[in-house]
């Protein structure tokens, strides 16, 4: 596959929101990943309003998260120790935090599927640079 040619994957699953006095609230999620971004997946996250809430981080974030404890900043990930077919997603923004479970069968699958696409390592191939340029001079660095 050449950069001119790009393929998406995308899964639909539900998280559920670890919230106080072990309320467990289900949250619609689509995880997606397009070879045009190599390094990045997008999650986004169904809150019931018109609009999603979106994130975008590192699929190596993802990758590590499911083995061991990952993220230092907005997006951390870890297995949970007393379930190890879960995952915890933690998300912090201006506005708050939230910590979710997710399967983590689910969410190696997803990444496994992005590596088919793109393979580990081969991601500066799928790399515009031109184009990636061009973005960055709209934003005023």
């Amino acid at each position: 596959m050449m950069a001119s040619d790009h393929k998406t994957i995308q899964t639909a699953t539900f998280f559920h929101l670890v919230a106080p006095a072990s309320v467990n609230a289900p949250v619609g999620v689509e995880l997606r990943y397009d070879s045009r971004n190599p390094y990045e997946v997008s999650m986004s996250f169904n809150t019931g309003k018109p609009n999603t809430v979106d994130w975008v981080f590192g699929r190596d974030l993802l990758a590590d998260g499911l083995l061991a404890d990952s993220g230092e900043g907005d997006v951390r990930i870890s297995p949970r120790s007393d379930e190890p077919t879960r995952v915890l997603i933690t998300l912090t923004s201006p506005s708050g935090q939230a910590t979710f479970d997710a399967d983590a069968d689910l969410l190696a699958a997803f990444v496994d599927d992005s590596y088919e696409v793109v393979a580990p390592g081969d991601e500066h191939l799928f790399m515009n640079i031109d184009e990636a340029l061009s973005q960055l001079m709209q934003h005023e660095l």
